[in-house]
Formats: structure tokens, C-alpha cells, sequence
């Protein structure tokens, strides 16, 4: 389903999110201390901000891994992955038994962190549109770096219309 459409432009993706985290997490603070429950609004906005943090370590993984040579590159970034998760958890679980106010404050400012998350890269998407196939987003993308050289070179090659007649 998901290869019709081009890769959202992450660094657009990452700026919308961490904006839109901030702004959740400054009006669930306020929100909370109105309404007398304080411990929960700090800890949606450590939620958000472990989202982030994740979020971030994420790219840098991902970037270091690439510039390796090996081969399989799948086991560093699955145990990158499980270590960041289990460290989320151990915190998580570790402010559920010393406040569960606190604790499913982190536990909901996660969640809505990858609701934004979602929400952004789906919003990326949509407006890159359908894609016929990959070769498609790489000529898409050549054409724009040739557009700003001064080039004007078709995006998608015409089809073929001497497809096997006389």
C-alpha cells in the first residue's frame, strides 16, 4: 500500500512534530495544573520529551549505521532500538511506582507523541501524493536538484507509445 507514495520529507516531519509536542505539552501542563492535577501534566511533558529524545536518537542511529560498511545492518539498529525502548520502559515503569500520577503522565505524553508523529508523517504523505513507482521519486528528485542548477528536464520520461507495434 505504503509504495505509491514517496518518503515524506523527514526534517519537515521532525520540525511539525517537535513543534506540535511542545505546544500539547505546554497546554496539557496548563490544562492540568488548572484543574489541581500538576504530577500528571509534568509527566505528559516528560512523555513528550522522552518521544523526542527518541525521535532523535532514531535519526542519529539510523545515520551512523548507514555510514558503516557492513553488510547486515538491521542487527545494530534492532539492538539501537531495543536499548532505547528498554531504557523508555525501566523509566516509565520506575515513575509509575513512585507516582502514578507522574507515571501515566509519561505514559500519555508518549503515546500522544506518536499520534503526532503519525499524524505528521500521514500529513507528509498525502501531499507528496501517489507515486507510480520508485523510479518515479528518484526522477522527481533529480529533476528538482536539476531545476535549481537551471536545467528543465522532464520529471517522468513521456510514456512510449511504440509499445511493440508495426
Amino acid at each position: 500500500m505504503f509504495a505509491h507514495f514517496s518518503l515524506p520529507d523527514v526534517p519537515a516531519v521532525a520540525r511539525r512534530t517537535v513543534s506540535a509536542a511542545l505546544v500539547v505539552g505546554v497546554a496539557a501542563l496548563v490544562g492540568c495544573i488548572a484543574f489541581g492535577h500538576s504530577l500528571l501534566g509534568v509527566g505528559a511533558c516528560i512523555g513528550l520529551a522522552l518521544g523526542t529524545f527518541n525521535f532523535r536518537m532514531i535519526g542519529n542511529s539510523v545515520a551512523r549505521v548507514s555510514a558503516r560498511d557492513e553488510e547486515n545492518k538491521r542487527r545494530p539498529l534492532a539492538l539501537n532500538t531495543l536499548g532505547r525502548m528498554g531504557i523508555i520502559t525501566v523509566v516509565v515503569i520506575g515513575l509509575l511506582f513512585v507516582s502514578p500520577s507522574l507515571g501515566f503522565g509519561v505514559l500519555g505524553g508518549l503515546a500522544v507523541f506518536q499520534v503526532i508523529l503519525l499524524a505528521n508523517v500521514a500529513r507528509s504523505m498525502a501531499k507528496a501524493g501517489p507515486m507510480t513507482s520508485v523510479d518515479d521519486v528518484i526522477n522527481a528528485n533529480v529533476v528538482e536538484d536539476n531545476t535549481e542548477q537551471g536545467s528543465a528536464r522532464p520529471a517522468i520520461d513521456p510514456p512510449d507509445d511504440n509499445r511493440g507495434g508495426a
